[in-house]
């Protein structure tokens, strides 16, 4: 078996709308395919021992067991490999379910989707299930635990930290959207200008200074203690003079720490000898020239986490440890502590596993211990010198046991240091008494506290601290989204939208737009290029000046990786016509209807579907959506116009040359379609189909009619504002007319607007594209034939596998087939087909340039037509 290609898909897709996060690999089953599993000798039973859980796959049975069944009967190994990836991620602690596999149009070859938790550990899986496969087959010996461990390991490499997962959790469990930006903790909540950032547990509200205060242990203390709040005597040290006087000063035991550390790196607790002191500030000195040193305070560590000013969790801490039983070795302790099945590698269970480092050999070597050592029965051995989670210590809720006057000290340490998510680490017997009785004392008050012992402590009620952070950067009437308008289609997509942009800017918006030709921020392009895919669309979404965003959307990157936004307002199918048919799985017009369907199907419950009621195809679609759905026409007698109005449903017409609204029995006239300038005066009927589009999203998303007219009026199509759609170009003596039609349906755009071009003769510039299919090249050229008096046909880029002979050949073809007699030349160059034609051109003639680079042909007609106006001559 070979696999041709893994790709993830990360919004929503052809798959699934809901679930976003899914694998898609390409598999060749190669001489797989002639053996379905019931011809493998022994596959039942080699797989059922590798894999004993998967008695709980289900599958297409429905019943416990179902998937062992469909193995005995016989199954492709594309089904198994789905499943074997769903299975180990499992098994790794990523629990997941999802998964389809499809046969392609050619055969062997398979799509198989599953779904992941973790990007790379489902990439990984992919090809990890390949490889078990074939073990399978093959009756080898295959290490599934270390495949499993390796993805474990690229889980806790890549995934969010708990802390900030819970977050997360929490904002998408009120569907609020979230963008990772970058690989680590920094992650953006909402869209546009209603984002909120934060990393870990600092937040975009967290003030610097505060970080800094708590950072500084020094500052944070003098604070507190001219505060009034109990702190620890000590002092600074920078070398053993420094040491030797605070120790003096303050006594023994004593704690030695980093005055920048955190995660209680660098700490030495209960010093009690001067050796160890030393040993101390030199181990603390490896994280912080300036050390801390205090009076060790008795007692239980406890931290109690204050967000937004209200203290929400109290937790006691104790550091990973093992209880002696005078029998067995530390190591062995630390072996049977570490199978509690709530402990797991890293944070993927309730507690971490405990394991030996120079922190634990030094704490035992201060015990004369070894991992080797036997302790007394009910002797505590500690590990760690700090209780993080992250090291194996373990957390009990204590939240409602807080005393009243604790819980004012815990809010009031947090204004005083002016941090909004404020960690406060606490020594005391307990927190039922007020400190000042108990005698204990502030330790530390850190940001970004961890939110783990609180999410799940081992003992005690978890506590949702994730809630309190949302509520502070959401509060009730915030909205965390902008408005989104997808467009979609085969034709008019670009020119759609910009009139979409056009329309939300005049309504006093700041709108982010992306198009085939580059990302828009307010009318500025901020990237050139064919910007239609997931990433462009995210670009927008991250811009924090942005209000409204309008967003073309091509098949490719929906095919590629899925949609860049969970859901949009309004979506809109302009059309759907034969194109770039027979690439990526797409050959047919059902097939490239359930690609462009993704953008309709991801419109919210109460947002409108937008489909073009002439078009087979988006009539289909409707049949499965569960929004609203609206309807354009160029035909007020339209069918499902008809019905529509009879239901008192609004629709967009052409009628009697207005573009309207009907709603009902009554009509809205917007504007007459000669007054739009778009429409070129009427005559380009494809482009009053696309402000019908428009005009309808525009007033489904409740702008007023007055205002969408004089937005109509004001959209003025250029090279600037719409390239490569139906640009003209006036000459003195002739017209050059450049356009982005590159299939027969945009050919016959095209073909319709000059029906009503008067002119001594029409001249035509047209190329074949190398990955439209044969019939969709020679369809082009025989358009082509009826329109043009001349035909120039030029070959330079996107051959894609072919030849210049056997596209020109099939183009020759077409124009044959036209019944026409038509003149024609061969000019390989884009550049110089153009120079050539407007070189020739009498008085009267009319070019047309159907061109797949538009930018070059609008360059140079541009420089021909400014040399013009210069010296009146070209």
């Amino acid at each position: 078996m070979k696999i041709l290609k893994i790709q993830a898909l990360r919004g929503p897709n052809i798959w699934s709308v809901q679930r976003k996060k899914l694998i898609q690999m390409r598999l060749d089953l190669e001489e797989m395919e002639q053996f379905p599993t019931n011809k493998i000798e022994g596959f039942r039973e080699r797989i059922e021992a590798m894999f004993p859980t998967m008695i709980e796959h289900r599958c297409s049975e429905g019943t416990r067991g179902g998937f062992f069944s469909r193995i005995e009967r016989g199954t492709w190994m594309g089904h198994v490999i789905e499943h074997i990836a769903l299975e180990i991620q499992t098994l790794a602690g990523m629990e997941t379910g999802f998964g389809r596999t499809r046969e392609t149009k050619t055969p062997g070859i398979y799509n198989v989707v599953f779904s992941y938790t973790e990007e790379n550990v489902g990439m990984f899986a992919a090809e990890s299930s390949v490889a078990i496969a074939e073990a399978l087959i093959a009756g080898t010996d295959y290490d599934v635990e270390a495949d499993i461990q390796k993805m474990r390991e690229i889980r806790e490499r890549d995934r969010l930290g708990p802390s900030t997962g819970s977050i997360v959790d929490e904002a998408v469990a009120r569907d609020i959207p979230w963008i990772r930006l970058g690989t680590n903790s920094l992650v953006q909540l909402g869209y546009g200008v209603n984002q909120m950032r934060f990393q870990a547990t600092i937040t975009c509200k967290t003030s610097s200074i505060a970080v800094d205060i708590a950072c500084n242990k020094e500052q944070t203390k003098r604070m507190l203690d001219l505060a009034s709040i109990p702190v620890a005597n000590g002092g600074i040290c920078v070398d053993e003079e420094d040491l030797e006087a605070t120790i003096k000063k303050i006594g023994y035991p004593i704690v030695i720490k980093p005055l920048d550390g955190n995660h209680g790196k660098g700490a030495s607790i209960n010093v009690v000898t001067w050796e160890d002191a030393v040993s101390g500030l030199a181990y603390a000195q490896k994280y912080s020239r300036r050390v801390i040193v205090e009076k060790f305070i008795t007692g239980f560590d406890f931290r109690v986490l204050v967000i937004d000013n209200k203290l929400v969790a109290a937790a006691k801490r104790e550091p990973a440890h093992v209880v002696g039983n005078g029998k067995d070795s530390i190591q062995t302790l630390i072996e049977e502590t570490n199978k509690d099945p709530r402990r797991g590698y890293g944070h993927e269970n309730v507690l971490t596993q405990i394991d030996v480092d120079r922190d634990t050999l030094d704490l035992l070597e201060k015990l004369n211990y070894t991992v080797d050592s036997v302790p007394k029965n009910g002797e505590i051995v500690y590990l760690k010198s700090t209780a993080n989670l992250s090291t194996g210590g373990t957390s009990i809720d204590v939240t409602d046991m807080m005393h009243p006057e604790n819980i004012f000290l815990c809010e009031r340490i947090s204004r005083v240091i002016g941090l909004d998510i404020c960690g406060v680490d606490i020594m005391a017997e307990n927190l039922t008494q007020p400190l000042k009785e108990n005698g204990g004392c502030i330790l530390e008050v850190n940001a970004a506290p961890g939110f783990r012992m609180h999410l799940a402590p081992s003992e005690g009620l978890p506590r949702n601290v994730a809630a309190p952070v949302i509520d502070m950067l959401y509060p009730p009437g915030k909205p965390s989204r902008i408005p989104i308008i997808a467009v979609t289609g085969t034709n008019g997509k670009t020119t759609t939208t910009r009139l979409l942009a056009h329309i939300v800017k005049n309504n006093g918006y700041k709108v982010g737009f992306t198009t085939s030709d580059g990302i828009y921020v307010q009318n500025h392009m901020m990237e050139k290029g064919d910007t239609t895919g997931p990433l462009s669309a995210e670009y927008i979404l991250k811009d924090p000046t942005v209000e409204f965003a309008v967003l073309e959307t091509a098949r490719g990157g929906i095919l590629r990786s899925g949609l860049g936004f969970s859901r949009c307002d309004i979506a809109i199918i302009t059309n759907i016509q034969e194109d770039h048919l027979g690439l990526a799985d797409i050959h047919t017009l059902d097939d490239l209807a359930r690609v462009k369907a993704t953008v309709v199907r991801s419109v919210k419950k109460d947002g409108w579907a937008i489909l073009n009621a002439e078009d087979e195809q988006c009539l289909k679609i409707a049949n499965e959506l569960s929004c609203n759905i609206a309807y354009f026409s160029m035909d007020e007698n339209n069918p499902k116009v008809l019905q529509f109005a009879k239901e008192g449903k609004t629709v967009a017409v052409y009628e009697n040359g207005y573009i309207t609204i009907k709603k009902g029995e009554w009509k809205i006239r917007v504007e007459r379609a000669t007054h739009v300038p778009l429409t070129l005066g009427g005559k380009a009927k494809f482009m009053i189909a696309n402000a019908l589009a428009a005009t309808l999203a525009a007033y489904l998303q409740g702008f007023k009619t007055e205002d969408i007219s004089l937005s109509l009026q004001t959209f003025i199509p250029s090279a600037a504002q719409t390239p490569g759609r139906m640009n003209i170009f006036e000459f003195k003596k002739f017209k050059v007319l450049i356009d982005f039609a590159h299939n027969p349906s945009g050919y016959r755009g095209v073909e319709e607007f000059l029906t009503s071009v008067d002119a001594t003769k029409k001249i035509g510039i047209i190329a074949g594209v190398g990955d439209r299919r044969d019939e969709d090249i020679r369809e082009c050229a025989t358009i082509a034939a009826r329109m043009f008096d001349h035909i120039i046909i030029r070959q330079e880029k996107y051959l894609r596998g072919r030849t210049e002979e056997e596209i020109i050949g099939l183009i020759m073809e077409g124009i044959n087939a036209s019944g026409r007699t038509v003149t024609h030349e061969i000019i390989a160059k884009e550049v110089e087909a153009i120079k050539h034609a407007i070189n020739s051109a009498q008085e009267g003639t009319f070019i047309t340039a159907l061109s797949d680079v538009v930018t070059n042909a609008i360059d140079i007609v541009q420089e021909y037509l400014d040399k013009e106006n210069e010296d009146g001559n070209i």
